[in-house]
């Protein structure tokens, strides 16, 4: 069965550890592997106005934070010129 997951898009200021959202998403995955594969695609094809450097992925139905952390420079830029 898949779940309802909110996926967060944001940057960071090292200065303060500040956090901006800069793009969100709400999509289906089967699983935790798959919700990070698509906010992965998501943050390369996405139309943001900045390159985000970190991601959240959220239960949709209950909140509960499922995954934080620093988004893959490398996988990011796959597919890019």
């Amino acid at each position: 069965m898949a779940m309802q997951v909110v996926i967060e898009f944001y940057r960071t200021r090292a200065t303060d550890d500040a956090h901006a959202v800069i793009g969100r998403e709400t999509t289906e995955a089967a699983d935790l592997d798959e919700a990070m594969e698509i906010a992965r695609q998501l943050s390369r094809i996405l139309d943001m106005p900045q390159r985000p450097d970190a991601m959240t992925i959220t239960d949709a139905g209950v909140g509960a934070r499922l995954y934080c952390g620093v988004i893959d420079a490398k996988a990011a830029n796959q597919g890019r010129s």
